[in-house]
């Protein structure tokens, strides 16, 4: 055969396997609103980008009608290409070809490719759009699904991996989003263990699968997913954007971007905090005006919205914040908040992005159910992954810091770098009025007019202690600012401080409240 011929014919195989799982599937996912595999990638990456891995592959199983039967590139697409001119990894799974069923091959490509990730310091991006394992392989599905799980823990902490779920996610799948750093999730997805048939039979419990696994249940109740897309094209944007807050690995600097903004004294900030202690207010307006451009990417926004994490920049420097919520619980701390906030810190200081703490924090939620469930636990979980932390730690007190849970948010004693107080910065053990109840109790019982007395003495505590005066005195507050410099002040801290070293006891690792 002549090399035209030959190249005629990779042509024409090439061409077959580019049509997947044939017109009408591919029409099929449309009709659904969903993007197909190869679609997803062109959205997701630079154009022309890609260079495809394993397009020829073809699974070895012979049972249950599997032999010899045609499964373009097994039912997913594999390969590198860049996004905004930086190296990725990828994996997208094909709907159209066996339902995206996973089989040994399959699996084996992701495993590959996340193993590339890993060699190359490249960011992996897995898009899952699968009905589960390939049960005609059995076992050996099964063992593919292990080597991806595996594979994923390799990666963990060395580059990121982000996870989209644009179609169903069941069963085993399931576990391999829940390893990597960020799950983001379209509104016609579902993502669950154990199916609403199964759950019927073993329960009797009738439930949807959006009720079970759709966004809202997996970031508004469980935590598990990090972002929600209306759809294919607002998931690929969204991770693109994600991207660019982060390194491509835990070797590198996060990227600094272009900075031609001000960091002039911002008025407005002065406005934001009222006067009255107990009246709340969004601390997303504090945020808005703290990052470049207001350019906030808040992750889990749904999910114990009683604290805020998220990415933003400061003077072109990445930069992870964490704030208490006023609005929400009073901003008190409980355990979702807690493991939110631990998760979130955690893989800042894996990936060396320095973090911003806004603290407003009257507590620890108080209650049976925050006792019986293990709030002492969960909220162990952040004074570790604080105390662990070692990139920047800047931290603001910006009104209440009372307790426990003044140290939990970063305090001096946890390791903050620098430490930040506004005027209206109250830091105490508890609130005046529960202090005066503790301390001067006998002097409120012996008093003639006992409300003029606990009115004084709460006056007295309010004078002496909640302010930022006395822990200014104390060193462990580097400075009390006008709230109006705080953009300033964090950004010239920050420019200090990006080249900080800090060694630790050598242990294999520490062992976090789990």
């Amino acid at each position: 055969m002549a090399i035209e011929e030959k190249i005629q014919q990779l042509k024409e195989k090439k061409a077959k396997l580019f049509e997947a799982g044939g017109k009408d599937r591919v029409d099929k996912q449309h009709q659904t609103g969903k993007l197909t595999a190869r679609e997803r990638v062109e959205r997701l990456v630079d154009p022309s980008s890609f260079q495809e891995v394993g397009l020829f592959a073809k699974h070895r199983a012979t049972l249950f009608g599997m032999a010899g039967k045609d499964l373009p590139a097994d039912g997913v697409l594999t390969g590198a290409a860049t996004v905004d001119g930086r190296l990725i990894h990828l994996a997208s799974q094909d709907f159209t070809v066996a339902g995206g069923a996973a089989g040994e091959t399959h699996s084996d490509k992701i495993a590959e490719m996340m193993r590339f990730s890993l060699k190359t310091g490249s960011p992996f991006v897995f898009i899952n759009d699968s009905g589960g394992a390939r049960v005609q392989e059995g076992i050996d599905a099964l063992a593919g699904y292990g080597r991806v799980f595996y594979t994923n823990v390799m990666l963990s902490g060395a580059v990121p991996q982000i996870s989209l779920i644009c179609g169903p996610c069941a069963g085993g799948a399931a576990y391999s989003p829940a390893l990597t750093d960020f799950i983001i999730q379209t509104k016609g997805a579902q993502m669950f263990i154990t199916g609403p048939s199964v759950i019927k039979q073993v329960t009797g419990e009738v439930v949807t699968p959006d009720q079970l696994g759709g966004p809202a249940a997996q970031m508004g109740y469980s935590g598990v997913v990090h972002f929600v897309a209306e759809n294919d094209e607002e998931a690929m944007f969204t991770c693109r954007r994600l991207l660019s807050f982060l390194p491509s690995n835990n070797l590198e600097d996060p990227p600094r971007a272009p900075f031609d903004g001000s960091l002039d004294s911002d008025p407005e900030m002065n406005k934001i905090v009222p006067d009255e202690g107990k009246q709340g207010y969004d601390m997303h307006s504090v945020i808005y005006r703290l990052v470049d451009h207001a350019d906030f990417l808040e992750v889990q926004p749904s999910y114990a919205q009683n604290i805020i994490v998220g990415f933003g920049r400061l003077a072109g420097r990445p930069v992870g914040i964490i704030a208490n919520q006023p609005t929400v619980l009073a901003g008190a701390l409980d355990i979702n908040a807690s493991d939110k906030a631990s998760r979130f810190i955690r893989f800042c200081n894996a990936f060396s992005i320095p973090l911003v703490t806004l603290a407003d924090v009257p507590g620890f939620m108080p209650g049976v159910q925050q006792e019986y469930g293990g709030i002492i636990r969960h909220g162990a979980k952040m004074l570790f992954a604080y105390s662990a932390a070692t990139v920047p730690k800047l931290t603001v007190v910006v009104r209440k810091a009372y307790g426990g849970a003044y140290i939990a948010m970063c305090s001096k004693d946890l390791g903050a770098d620098r430490v930040f107080a506004w005027p209206t910065a109250e830091i105490a053990v508890m609130g005046a009025e529960g202090a005066v109840e503790v301390v001067f109790r006998n002097e409120i019982a012996k008093a003639d007019d006992k409300k003029a007395k606990r009115q004084e003495m709460i006056d007295l505590y309010r004078n002496t202690f909640s302010n930022p005066y006395v822990a200014g005195a104390r060193r462990l507050v580097d400075d009390i600012i006008e709230p109006a410099e705080t953009r300033k002040c964090l950004a010239a801290a920050l420019e200090s401080l990006h080249t900080k070293r800090e060694l630790r006891p050598p242990k294999k690792h520490g062992l976090i409240p789990l």
